[in-house]
């Protein structure tokens, strides 16, 4: 942006009582002295001003027109990649690095629009939370966006995973399609549509959790389990789910015992109506 400089001079001090009586007789005399120097800059119009504008399009310092930004250009983009990703992973170094570097200024921005700036150094991993209050009203930017049946199920599952690998020492551990839906279609039930619908849902939870970075397909219908995983269910929001899924297929067992017993047929009618008088009489002797 242009500098603006203010270029200062001292004025002479008050003219004598000679001078003042030259200034009243010749009325182009000037009233305060004035180095001559500075008249002949004045009488010349062709010299160069003292500084150049810069058009502000031209101006190095800026993005774009207009730009009132005090950010760095590589600072910017890791704020915008913040608000833009789910998550910043330290797989990327020079962003990572950035991150570390800047992150009281990332923060500050953030702040300034009621998020908060989450930096995991143990897991690598930043992300961005919506600040709530019940003390005063919060704007929220941040949209909720829950999870399905499905996709909750998919996730309990490559949590589970996740976290008996990670227990074993496996540093990223993986899993393929056919065990997650083995595992996910055993909790679905006939509500849920057919094989073939549930499969289809199973596909479409895993695609979104490919999206959102907590799984990375590495070849066809395998894929390695971030640690992202953790920080979408917590322990304590595991066990919960793996309570409700308990009591889910406990719920699901006793209602399919009871339709196996009403279905049932009667065995003892059966056994009497096809005793005939010779049998009744052969098993009376």
């Amino acid at each position: 942006m242009t500098d603006e400089i203010a270029a200062s001079g001292s004025a002479a001090g008050p003219a004598s009582g000679s001078e003042r009586g030259n200034a009243g007789a010749d009325a182009t005399e000037p009233a305060f002295g004035i180095p001559e120097q500075a008249d002949d800059r004045a009488g010349d119009q062709t010299e160069a001003p003292f500084i150049v504008p810069v058009a502000m399009e031209d101006d190095p310092d800026e993005l774009f027109p207009g730009d009132r930004g005090t950010l760095e250009p590589e600072v910017r983009r890791v704020l915008v990649h913040v608000l833009q990703r789910r998550f910043l992973s330290a797989d990327n170094r020079a962003e990572w690095a950035l991150l570390l570097e800047h992150q009281q200024l990332i923060e500050s921005r953030m702040h300034d629009m009621y998020l908060r700036l989450v930096v995991d150094l143990g897991r690598g991993l930043a992300y961005k939370q919506q600040v709530r209050s019940d003390e005063f009203e919060v704007p929220i930017l941040l949209k909720d966006a829950p999870y399905n049946r499905t996709e909750t199920l998919v996730l309990v599952h490559l949590r589970t995973v996740f976290q008996r690998e990670s227990a074993a020492g496996e540093p990223a551990p993986r899993i393929d399609i056919e065990d997650i839906e083995q595992t996910v279609l055993s909790y679905l039930t006939d509500a849920d549509g057919s094989t073939a619908r549930q499969q289809k849902a199973i596909r479409a939870a895993l695609d979104r959790l490919d999206r959102e970075g907590v799984i990375d397909e590495e070849t066809l219908g395998r894929y390695r389990i971030s640690s992202l995983v953790e920080v979408v269910l917590s322990a304590e929001k595991l066990a919960e789910l793996r309570a409700w899924l308990r009591e889910q297929a406990a719920q699901q067992a006793s209602r399919a015992a009871t339709a196996e017993r009403q279905t049932a047929p009667d065995q003892t009618a059966p056994d009497q109506a096809d005793q005939t008088p010779t049998a009744q009489k052969e098993a009376a002797l």
